[in-house]
């Protein structure tokens, strides 16, 4: 056998079967169900065309969870399968779906115990959608069928026809890694998952995935007296936390009172206890966080200081007239 299944073949189940299927406790999604998925490592279960109306379905495992009572089935294909697409309808397109389905006697009407990789057909249609899946079946792939294709005609441009459908799964506890979609709730509180650009962590309490590091986006911060935007629509004063790491960033000019000296506080600017330096900088050499220290503004301002773990004070190398910009970065509590 090339498409193998524990926990569900009458006869016994093989130590190959054992072997090859993956065991244990893997994501939850309820109290007793998994959830389905393709286990990540190298590209599982992959797609190639073979021919114009072809496809191979590559070596990789899987979990395929029926209903809560039937449970899940740890899946495993050791060969690559080939399977042939029905030629398409004479005057509409159709989407098929290419899934990993296991079939069970004791929960269903197939007569049959049998685990395979096949395809399922959609309903021909001038706006087609790719048709609702029996139970205990993992969608892996989408098959967009033309009207009239057929090896006869050309068949499929599989270039434009696939759309990769995988979802990943992972051990419990483990994060899951980013598939196909993200629009699905996590099963318990401090459960992850990769987005692919990043973490989220599941927060039971919001009932929502929230970044991970927690991330506050830009927050606009009180302007310091004397002080206003640079501009009505751009450059506002902004602050935010990513995690452990604080960003601040702005453009304010002046509009009263006299610029502060050098090394003393902007009046009226502090920053919330959240976002304050882990420690009170004691030099330059400590507070230097990456500000623009570019020639090329014609106010000339280079530098800006966080002081007293919380004010923040501006320094200057050369005379300020209306202006003072921000962009710097550093490490919270």
């Amino acid at each position: 056998m090339t498409v193998r299944a524990a926990w569900l073949l009458p006869d016994g189940q093989t130590r190959a079967d054992t072997r090859l299927a993956p065991l244990g406790a893997m994501t939850p999604t309820s109290e007793l169900a998994s959830r389905s998925g393709v286990i990540a490592g190298g590209d599982p279960l992959t797609a190639t065309p073979v021919a114009s109306m072809q496809v191979q379905i590559g070596t990789g495992r899987a979990l395929v969870q029926g209903t809560d009572a039937q449970g899940a089935y740890p899946v495993a294909v050791t060969a690559p399968e080939t399977l042939t697409v029905a030629d398409g309808d004479a005057q509409y397109p159709r989407v098929d779906s290419i899934v990993l389905r296991v079939l069970d006697p004791l929960f269903d009407t197939s007569e049959q115990t049998a685990v395979a990789v096949e395809v399922i057909q959609g309903t021909p249609s001038a706006t087609p959608a790719a048709p609702a899946l029996p139970p205990a079946a993992l969608r892996l792939w989408e098959v967009t069928v033309p009207a009239g294709a057929s090896a006869g005609t050309g068949g499929i441009n599989w270039a434009s026809a696939l759309a990769d459908r995988r979802r990943y799964t992972a051990a419990y506890g483990g994060i899951i890694p980013r598939g196909w979609g993200l629009n699905f709730p996590g099963a318990y509180d401090g459960q992850y998952r990769d987005t692919g650009t990043g973490l989220e962590r599941w927060s039971a309490s919001v009932g929502a995935w929230q970044p991970y590091p927690a991330d506050t986006g830009w927050i606009d911060l009180p302007l310091p007296t004397g002080y206003a935007r640079f501009s009505a629509n751009a450059y506002p004063l902004q602050i935010r936390r990513a995690g452990a790491q604080v960003h601040l960033r702005g453009r304010i000019t002046r509009t009263a009172g006299p610029i502060p000296a050098d090394g003393q506080p902007l009046p009226g600017l502090t920053l919330p206890a959240a976002y304050r330096p882990s420690q009170s900088p004691t030099s330059y050499a400590e507070v230097l966080f990456g500000c623009d220290v570019s020639s090329t503004y014609p106010a000339g301002v280079v530098r800006g200081e966080i002081s007293g773990r919380g004010t923040i004070t501006a320094a200057f190398q050369r005379p300020v007239s209306t202006w003072l910009a921000f962009g710097c970065s550093w490490w919270t509590d």
